[in-house]
C-alpha cells in the first residue's frame, strides 16, 4: 500500500499525456479536457495516499484540496486547477455548454501539468525532510566513544 501513491501518480501522467493528444479533427476538446480533469483528480488523490489520507471517492478537485492536512500549503495555482471540475461530468455528454476552444483547452493542460509537477515536487520535500529528519543526531545513535 505504501508504493500505492506512485501508481495513482503514473495514472495522472497517463491522462495528462492523453489530454494533449489532439491527434485527428475527430477528437473532442471536451473530451481532452476531461482527461486533464483526471489528471489533477488522480495526482491529488497520489498525494493524499502518500501522505496516509484516504482520498474521498469523488471527482470534485475543490473536496480534494480541502482534505489536504493543515500542513500542506496548496498554491493558488494549483487551487485554480478546480476549474476543471466542469470537465468532470458537464462536458462529457452532448448537452448545453459552450463548446471548449483550443486556448481552453491550453490552459487546462497547463493547469494539470503544474498540478502534476507540484505533487511531485511536494513528495520529493516530504522525502527529503523525512531523510533529514533519519539522519538527524539523537542519544541513541550517537558514538559513545567521542568525547
Amino acid at each position: 500500500m505504501a508504493d500505492n501513491y506512485k501508481v495513482w501518480l503514473a495514472r495522472a501522467k497517463s491522462n495528462l499525456a492523453l489530454s494533449k493528444n489532439k491527434t485527428s479533427v475527430d477528437i473532442f476538446y471536451e473530451d481532452l479536457c476531461f482527461q486533464a480533469q483526471q489528471a489533477v483528480e488522480k495526482a491529488l488523490k497520489s498525494l493524499l495516499i502518500y501522505l496516509k489520507e484516504e482520498p474521498e471517492k469523488t471527482h470534485n478537485i475543490v473536496t480534494l484540496i480541502k482534505s489536504m492536512p493543515r500542513y500542506i500549503n496548496v498554491p493558488d495555482e494549483i487551487v485554480d486547477a478546480a476549474v476543471l471540475n466542469d470537465y468532470a461530468v458537464q462536458t462529457r455528454y452532448p448537452g448545453d455548454y459552450t463548446p471548449i476552444e483550443p486556448a481552453e483547452h491550453e490552459n487546462a493542460v497547463k493547469l494539470a501539468n503544474d498540478c502534476i509537477d507540484w505533487v511531485m515536487r511536494k513528495i520529493e520535500e516530504l522525502e527529503n525532510k523525512a531523510g533529514a529528519k533519519q539522519n538527524q543526531p539523537t542519544l541513541t545513535n550517537l558514538n559513545p566513544d567521542i568525547s
